[in-house]
């Protein structure tokens, strides 16, 4: 481990060498010093920790740099052939049309001019304000002095009220895009004219999260009848104490929901893992594989993050070449079009079961000798547990090469919960448990339809109409 040019290892090394040698110290200094090189590795493995080598966000990394500039790629300029722009098209059936007139006083005179047609150009612009709509319901009396009233539309119940656009739109800029209530509330009342509360705006989260409550188990049926399944969890906070925020999904469904514990009794609570036979795949957390009715695939980003660590801070040699070797059999199965063969699968689990057998080698378990009458397993160095880990759960760790359903890592779930992370930075907790529920049912629902083709302001028109997506009206579908 190098630090500004410093060789750490081989100083504390040193240091202890010093310490053994020098027999005039007394007992409790040479306490003191042990004590303070202990302090010391544990220090320096914490600032050595980052992205590339431990679960450390990127956000977090001491010392964070900018991404170097790539120099020049000998390409032109702009979007490359095949790339799908963004070009702005004419429409069809303009909004609005102004027809501009030759002004004949600037034409040379004495001539005669008859009309060719035109030429069009179209702009494309915004047309931000508010549409009230007034309802006037036709009363009628008869000579006895009976009074019969038009019915309303249903849902038109007061005088004045919100339509279901602005509770959409609302429900988007505060579930969707993250605004606070404080600027949703100045973005309503200075570019569209409504006049509207702090307290309005989460009623009108409170209504979505009510209309959607046929949505969960909808999303969970959908969850356990899939194929696959990606599962991740990730801390927050609510009303200052922390909670956590689960994560289901796959390349079509999403479904979030908080708990405060992190564990089994959470995931029975959610209730799909439970009724699950697909592949679960998740970065080996020991409360997954308490559920033996589904087979489990492991997260191989992790494993490359944990080996480089190993080579880095414990310099393990093996763990270098075994990076090597899960990007290198990546590789292969992208090139095999997802998955690879019998025979190809066979050359490559004699190559990773080999360098294992090198790594029991280089890092050998503790001396059992060690165990001075104590009970239990002795205590593992942290490459050592990675090393049993790519032992003891290998059909996991190399499902990705023989199934194609099962990807290299657990992306997919991570991806999922990310937003989740913007929400935090933004607005610091959630202030309340039914706060965080109303969060994760909306997120939800839009994310599903998001990976189905629906929009998000699509999809929390149809909720406001009180209608579901077609892709939620027949059988559920699985992956």
């Amino acid at each position: 481990m190098k630090i500004e040019g410093i060789e750490v290892e081989r100083a504390l090394e040193s240091v202890r060498t010093a310490l053994r040698e020098d027999l005039g110290l007394s007992t409790s200094l040479r306490t003191a010093l042990e004590m303070l090189l202990v302090l010391v590795t544990v220090l320096l493995n914490r600032v050595t920790l980052g992205s590339r080598n431990s679960s450390t966000p990127p956000s977090q990394d001491p010392h964070r740099q900018k991404k170097s500039r790539q120099g020049p790629s000998g390409r032109a300029r702009g979007g490359q052939p095949g790339h799908l722009g963004t070009t702005l098209m004419p429409v069809g059936e303009p909004d609005e049309i102004q027809a501009l007139a030759v002004n004949r006083e600037m034409l040379p005179p004495g001539r005669r001019y008859r009309e060719a047609g035109f030429e069009r150009r179209q702009v494309i612009d915004l047309d931000i304000r508010r549409c009230v709509i007034e309802y006037r319901a036709q009363i009628l009396e008869d000579g006895q002095g009976g009074r019969y009233v038009a019915p309303f539309p249903d849902g038109v119940t007061r005088p004045v009220q919100y339509g279901r656009r602005v509770k959409a739109h609302a429900v988007y800029l505060s579930q969707f895009q993250l605004l606070p209530y404080d600027r949703i509330r100045d973005q309503l009342q200075e570019q569209m004219a409504v006049p509207v509360s702090v307290g309005s705006l989460y009623r009108f989260n409170v209504e979505a999260y009510e209309r959607l409550e046929w949505f969960e188990p909808w999303v969970k049926d959908a969850l356990a009848e899939a194929k696959r399944a990606n599962a991740d969890e990730t801390g927050i906070n609510i009303d200052g104490k922390g909670h956590w925020l689960h994560g289901l999904s796959n390349d079509d469904f999403t479904l979030f929901f908080p708990h405060a514990k992190r564990g089994t009794e959470a995931m029975d609570e959610i209730g799909v893992l439970p009724q699950f036979h697909g592949i679960l795949c998740h970065d080996h957390g020991k409360p997954y594989y308490r559920y033996t009715d589904c087979t489990h695939a492991l997260c191989n980003a992790h494993h490359l993050r944990e080996l480089e660590r190993a080579w880095e801070q414990d310099g393990q040699p093996w763990a270098q070449t075994m990076q090597e070797l899960l990007l290198e059999i990546n590789r292969a199965v992208k090139e095999a079009g997802g998955s690879l063969g019998p025979e190809a699968s066979v050359r490559w689990r004699d190559r990773y079961r080999t360098l294992l057998a090198q790594a029991d080698q280089e890092c050998p378990p503790p001396d059992e000798q060690e165990r001075r009458r104590r009970c239990g397993r002795i205590k593992r160095s942290k490459a050592r547990n990675l090393l049993e880990r790519l032992r003891d759960y290998e059909d996991d760790v190399l499902r990705f090469m023989e199934d194609p359903i099962v990807p290299f890592t657990n992306n997919q779930g991570e991806n999922d919960l990310r937003m989740t992370k913007v929400q935090q930075k933004i607005s610091g907790c959630f202030r309340s448990m039914e706060g965080a529920k109303m969060f994760c049912r909306i997120r939800s629902y839009l994310s599903t339809c998001r990976k189905q083709g629906v929009t998000a302001t699509e999809a929390l028109a149809l909720l406001f109409r009180g209608e579901r997506p077609a892709f939620m009206q027949g059988g559920i579908g699985a992956e």
